[in-house]
């Protein structure tokens, strides 16, 4: 019975040995990367990202009351680039969510955008990207869209925002908060195939 499950245990420990790499190589990060980042260079191509995104249906009773009183307290800071498709969507649509909420919008440089990606351990993929953070404290900023999305969860990720900045714990936050979409500019490459 002992020489049994002896024999029992080193074949799990043998399989496992094996089998354990095989699965673990089936999807790495960078193959994660590219799953989640959509480059576009057309606005054919960006609107067919776009209707792929599911939009926000349900929003909670403070809502509306929530971002108008945060208007005062947050600013929402995004990245572009010369020539991006993404960047002007997202633009115009924090331009409504501004007009809406009375919030104030600005765009923060591509080294500010990487310094802060990497201070939360996100890879940079690239512009636009935006973040919701204190009008007072250049350190705490909450990513809100990694790439252009529909208004209405552009504006559900800057509620969430808000809530976390105010105390709600962050997990709570994060797990409501929408996937992004990685609908990002095409990256131009030198002639030397760099970017």
């Amino acid at each position: 019975m002992q020489n049994t499950l002896t024999i029992k245990i080193l074949i799990v420990l043998f399989v496992v040995q094996w089998v354990a790499p095989l699965s673990a190589r089936l999807t790495t990060h960078a193959d994660a990367a590219r799953a989640a980042v959509h480059p576009v260079g057309d606005t054919l191509h960006m609107q067919a990202w776009l209707a792929r995104v599911p939009v926000t249906r349900d929003f909670p009773p403070d809502f509306a009351e929530t971002l108008s009183s945060a208007a005062s307290l947050n600013v929402i800071e995004m990245t572009t680039a010369p020539g991006c498709l993404p960047c002007a969507d997202l633009w115009a649509r924090l331009g409504e969510f501004r007009a809406r909420y009375r919030w104030q919008v600005r765009i923060i440089g591509r080294d500010e955008a990487m310094l802060r990606s990497g201070r939360l351990g996100l890879p940079w993929v690239g512009h636009p990207v935006a973040w919701v953070r204190p009008i007072g404290d250049e350190r705490r900023a909450i990513p809100i869209a990694i790439g252009t999305d529909h208004l209405v969860n552009l504006a559900r990720n800057a509620y969430l925002a808000t809530k976390m900045l105010s105390g709600v714990r962050p997990d709570v936050g994060l797990r409501a908060m929408a996937k992004y979409t990685g609908i990002v500019a095409v990256v131009a490459r030198s002639p030397q195939g760099r970017p």
